[in-house]
């Protein structure tokens, strides 16, 4: 019952963001809170307008009167909306001076953990049942990687596993980013979907990748780690591995139910030929569990000649058995950490791999972050300088394939990578450089 006018003069003490949660109420302060005159203001407190939109009296910094055409002239929530428009825009830009810089090793942005602070953002999982209610888990564990970003989400109040549908990972921006606080779970936010898991019969449908004594992994394309309560078989944590390649577009450029689509490569002319395979490939490989890095290495000049290619696939021998020299140590047992409120743990054999694969220009061709775990072989080494089990890891997506074979040493008690080949997809090729393999 409170008149309009009032409204308005009380509206037009609050800032930008209380602004626009208290335009959450109704319609009718929804319209309120569009007020040019009040955004008007707030926009010319922030922003230089190109033109005078005031007048000042001598020796006052006040504003007086505003410009009655940049109020009368402009459809209501105009204001409002350039303003925001704009602060958007101002953080891109912060954010693109960030990420010009480029390690020469990875070929991505050397300060892609200071873009993302700038930018203010962050990742939740939300989980819908089956009557079709959300779960939203905001609190996370961040852990940053030369390539990649672990993020664990753990809680005491997860939904039963049986009743559960589905997960979507979703980047989170605040909508006006204030780089003097963190932003605020309850302010105006932005998402965009990052991906989606089916969780209908998890244990069946995903892949077993390890367990310790309290807990059991279950693996889920692309990146996701699910942790079940072995006694329970209900959900202990979420880990997701997000390789720092187009981070920022997958977290930012989607909607709330739309994946960011990624642009075609431009292929430059003849840099890719069928007769001769690929040359000076570099890859630049991360191996962690956690807390822990057990490798972090880059391999140049990598080929793939014309009998390389077979079934599909072009192959990239990174590490040979026949080459000794190039067989590499690992620093550490293999496992991968877990924590909750109450409990921690470190399930081995298991770990997370960053993958960058840089084409001849430097440019990022495959890469990835996912957990993987190490199977023991049936076979024994008949490596002369290496007496000890052999253990497998592989990987496999649309656009490649990641073959390892380790071995155990129980004089020194270390692995050492003895085999390491990458298969990339014909396909992946053909459409990066518009050739025909």
């Amino acid at each position: 019952s409170m008149p309009s006018e009032m409204l308005i003069k009380i509206f037009s003490y609050l800032d930008a963001v209380s602004l626009l949660c208290v335009g959450c109420v109704n319609k009718h302060f929804y319209h309120l809170a569009n007020d040019n005159g009040i955004w008007l203001k707030i926009y010319s407190s922030r922003f230089q307008p190109k033109r005078a939109i005031w007048k000042m009296k001598s020796e006052q910094t006040e504003t007086v009167s505003l410009d009655c055409a940049a109020l009368h002239d402009r459809k209501p929530g105009y204001w409002k909306k350039e303003y925001i428009f704009k602060q958007i825009a101002a953080v891109k830009s912060r954010v693109m001076r960030l990420v010009k810089a480029v390690d020469p090793y990875t070929g991505l942005p050397c300060k892609n953990k200071e873009a993302m602070k700038a930018s203010g953002l962050s990742w939740i999982i939300v989980l819908q049942d089956k009557n079709g209610k959300e779960h939203v888990m905001e609190k996370a564990n961040l852990s940053f990687k030369d390539t990649s970003v672990t993020i664990l989400w753990y809680s005491t109040n997860w939904p039963c596993l049986d009743i559960l549908l589905t997960l979507k990972l979703f980047g989170v921006m605040p909508l006006l980013p204030d780089q003097s606080r963190d932003p605020s779970k309850n302010g105006p936010r932005r998402r965009s979907l990052i991906a989606e898991y089916h969780l209908a019969n998890l244990t069946e449908s995903s892949v077993a990748v390890g367990a310790d004594k309290l807990v059991q992994l279950f693996s889920l394309n692309p990146g996701l780690l699910v942790g079940l309560w072995k006694e329970k078989n209900e959900i202990a944590f979420v880990m997701v591995s997000l390789h720092y390649h187009q981070l920022l577009e997958r977290s930012t450029l989607g909607s709330a139910t739309v994946q960011y689509a990624l642009p075609p490569n431009k292929p430059v002319l003849d840099d890719g030929d069928p007769e001769y395979g690929l040359h000076d490939y570099s890859l630049h490989l991360d191996m962690h569990g956690g807390s822990c890095t057990y490798l972090c290495g880059t391999f140049k000049s990598l080929f793939c000649r014309k009998g390389d290619i077979a079934n599909g696939y072009l192959r990239l021998t990174v590490v040979s058995l026949k080459d000794n020299t190039k067989h590499l140590p690992l620093i550490g047992t293999l496992g991968l950490s877990w924590e909750t409120d109450v409990f921690k743990g470190n399930v081995k054999d298991c770990y997370v791999m960053d993958v960058t694969l840089l084409d001849e220009t430097g440019k990022p061709f495959w890469c990835f972050s996912a957990p993987v775990y190490m199977e023991l072989s049936s076979k024994v080494s008949s490596l002369y300088d290496y007496m000890g089990h052999i253990y497998t890891t592989d990987y496999a997506d649309s656009e490649g394939k990641v073959c390892v074979e380790l071995v155990w040493l129980e004089e020194t008690e270390e692995y050492f990578i003895v085999n390491l080949v990458l298969y990339v997809s014909t396909r992946k090729v053909n459409n990066w450089y518009g050739t025909n393999y």
